[in-house]
């Protein structure tokens, strides 16, 4: 059964491969500001060279769901730090140097490039003022100050070179600590919600904010030097394509990468417009705005509809089958409403193994997602149509199949399309969380806009999408006003 699925899902989606016969590098990003810039800066190369097409899946989420999709070839290469790289992805701290991390990746005919010629590295910060009235200038100080409000990233907490162990390395017990967006984070400092959080060495925020680094005197944080993490055949099939992106090596000084944040964090300049600076180059006039905006919609509509139509292929035998037989029916709607307890970002990273990471994947948790009103709604439309019905049908000779082609399902229909509206308004919403796994849509432009912590940004998503939610309510309306007779859907004459 668990082939047939995967069988199933392999051959509809093969039909959304690449829609262009040259080939195609994916570059990809983690959702923060760095991240971003560095992976612009590194498509608009490889585009300048013209070898390859370049597809961008940006702000994809933790450092565990980027490297799997790299391993598994969904992506192709995206910015790195050597820290991480041997922290969390390797398992191993011991691994400083490039060429050792290098024969660590071999087995998995992946590399990094050399530095890019600056290190992003951890550190603490809080307002200044605060750290002069108690007396804080270095990490072992947090010791007699562990009461302090303090706001970490997820990631930061789970890390192996995180909290936790920071905490142990300093036998430090802070008593009052939340997990948050990075960007959300220097908000809270700058309001006097939080005392400490984490920084990154390169922030432009830092400056901007007035913070006091806590030096690291103790030697806890390991050096993160910037790198490009990229599958080794790269190397060989597109070797001029390969010789732009060293060129790239040493080139971004840590001055150079903070001025390049601080374009897009304090100035407000789009990550392609920051890249085109960096390169000496003009800012690519087809990456607007407007083709941003429309690409989007067209993911979004993707991802909605096409794990609706599975839904409801799937949806309406299960309901019809739940109607006629009362313990397997039973066992249908429990499971259905099983999937709607998993937590949509746990049921996205627990498809990867089975379908990697982007789009299929997000059309399949859209698609379970989905399921519980199309079938709830069938299986009630169809119980609760009255027995006179259902006796007069059988009274004058119809089949079971024809009693339930034509009795059944006319009766049933305004339930059925109202647990198809329903599955497809709460899809809209579901969907905008596959922007974290590279599937794109609008949850992309939000991710965005929270890596930058840019209210504006946020709503060039959030606003289309509840729009369309609103649109698609309507257009089911409509269907319902137009299919079903007058008398069945209540209207009267």
């Amino acid at each position: 059964m668990k082939t047939s699925i995967l069988v199933f899902f392999s051959l509809f989606f093969s039909l959304n491969a690449s829609s262009t016969e040259k080939s195609t590098i994916t570059v990809a990003s983690k959702p923060f500001t760095e991240s971003y810039i560095l992976a612009e800066i590194l498509a608009q190369t490889i585009e300048n060279v013209g070898e390859l097409n370049v597809q961008r899946r940006m702000g994809i989420g933790a450092t565990g769901i980027i490297y799997e999709s790299l391993k598994s070839k969904e992506i192709d290469i995206y910015p790195e730090y050597t820290g991480t790289i041997s922290e969390t992805i390797l398992k191993n701290k011991n691994l400083k140097k490039i060429d050792d991390i290098n024969l660590a990746l071999n087995d998995e005919q992946l590399a990094i490039t050399a530095s890019l010629g600056f290190g992003n590295n951890y550190a603490l910060a809080m307002q200044k003022k605060s750290a002069q009235q108690l007396n804080l200038l270095q990490l072992s100080d947090l010791k007699k100050n562990q009461e302090l409000r303090v706001g970490f990233t997820h990631e930061f907490m789970k890390r192996e070179d995180g909290y936790e162990a920071f905490t142990k390395f300093y036998d430090i017990k802070l008593s009052n600590v939340s997990g948050m967006e990075h960007s959300l984070a220097y908000q809270s400092l700058s309001e006097n919600k939080l005392d400490l959080i984490e920084v990154y060495s390169t922030d432009a925020k830092i400056k901007k904010y007035n913070l006091w680094v806590l030096k690291d005197d103790k030697f806890f944080f390991p050096q993160y030097l910037a790198v490009f993490l990229y599958r080794k055949d790269l190397e060989i099939k597109f070797s001029k394509t390969w010789q732009a992106i060293r060129r790239i090596e040493s080139q971004i000084s840590e001055d150079k990468m903070i001025e390049l944040n601080a374009k897009v964090e304090i100035d407000g300049w789009s990550f392609e417009k920051t890249a085109a600076y960096f390169l000496n180059t003009q800012e690519n006039p087809t990456t607007g705005y407007w083709q941003s905006f429309l690409q989007a919609t067209k993911q979004h509509l993707s991802l909605v509809f096409i794990s609706l139509l599975l839904a409801i292929v799937l949806g309406l035998p299960l309901g019809i089958l739940a109607a006629r037989f009362t313990f397997l029916g039973q066992l249908i709607l429990i499971s259905t409403s099983l999937l709607q307890t998993i937590p949509s970002l746990a049921l996205l990273c627990f498809l990867i193994p089975f379908f990697g990471v982007g789009y299929t994947t997000a059309v399949v948790a859209l698609f379970l997602y989905a399921l519980l009103p199309i079938v709830r709604n069938t299986y009630l439309g169809i119980s609760n149509i009255d027995s006179k019905f259902k006796d007069s049908a059988f009274v004058i000779g119809l089949s079971s199949f024809q009693r339930l082609y034509l009795v059944e399902i006319p009766l049933a229909a305004p339930a059925i399309l109202s647990g198809i509206k329903l599955s497809a308004v709460m899809n809209v919403g579901t969907a905008t969380l596959a922007a974290f796994i590279g599937a794109g849509g609008y949850g992309a432009i939000i991710v965005t806009g929270l890596a930058l912590n840019n209210t504006k940004i946020i709503l060039q998503g959030a606003i289309p999408s509840a729009v369309l939610a609103v649109l698609i309510y309507f257009l089911f309306e409509l269907i319902d006003y137009l299919v079903i007779p007058k008398g069945i859907a209540g209207r009267g004459k």
